[in-house]
């Protein structure tokens, strides 16, 4: 039996070689859960970590009993690790936080209580605690994401997100479909998301995976491809049946 069905939320960790960072991981989540509003397990998926990321989360697994793991064979990028969390998620609601705490799992009591009527709950980076070129490239990638996909999301870069599982399933999966969750649901007929503000930290630990190409470039890019697909989208609800 597939252990994250005996929860009402599973958070998503991708963790692609933050070693530094997995202890801090623990204590942040072993203080959350406790207090969580739903019964929550945690689900890192080691995205091919060539650091000793691996070790360190079997270690936290072992000693935490609402802690759990996948390894990927090889990296596969953020958006596969998302995925592949998604795909093992048996738990009503999932949720996707990163792994470099810039976010904290206590600001997913701002985002719960909204599940209910929203298929996707969402953050935003109040008070951003990055570099001014950092927050330039992620103005601009937002403003032209917008103008592309029509989503009015306005920070969809947040790490920090609530989603009803079986529309998450749903959810056209493709490399950077992490910047359009957004726009991704509003496929499905009927789907809403919701926004609020939530903390924002600096990275204390580990390096940052973003930079130019893949912050600024490669999410241009990947617009015309949510243009393309958004027309081809297929949306159907059984009326009947006797299977």
């Amino acid at each position: 039996m597939n252990k994250t069905a005996e929860y009402e939320f599973t958070i998503i960790v991708p963790v692609y070689n933050e070693e530094d960072n997995i202890s801090e991981l623990e204590r942040a989540f072993t203080a959350y859960l406790p207090r969580a509003s739903k019964r929550t397990c945690v689900l890192f998926v080691n995205d091919g970590s060539n650091d000793a990321s691996g070790e360190r989360i079997e270690e936290v697994c072992r000693r935490n009993k609402d802690f759990y793991y996948i390894s990927f064979a090889r990296n596969a990028g953020l958006s596969a690790a998302i995925k592949a969390g998604i795909d093992c998620a048996q738990s009503p609601l999932v949720g996707y936080i990163d792994a470099d705490l810039q976010t904290t799992p206590e600001d997913f009591e701002l985002l719960l209580p909204h599940s209910g009527d929203n298929a996707l709950c969402t953050g935003i980076r109040a008070a951003r605690r990055d570099s001014v070129f950092k927050l330039i490239q992620s103005k601009i990638a937002n403003g032209f994401r917008r103008m592309m996909t029509g989503d009015g999301a306005t920070d969809t870069g947040c790490p920090l997100k609530v989603m009803h599982t079986d529309a998450a399933k749903r959810i056209p999966f493709f490399k950077g479909m992490h910047r359009f969750l957004p726009a991704l649901i509003l496929l499905q007929e009927g789907a809403r998301y919701y926004e609020t503000p939530v903390r924002h930290f600096p990275r204390m630990a580990g390096k940052s995976k973003f930079h130019l190409w893949n912050r600024l470039v490669s999410p241009f890019m990947d617009c015309f491809a949510y243009r393309w697909m958004k027309k081809r989208y297929i949306n159907y609800n059984v009326a009947e049946g006797n299977i």
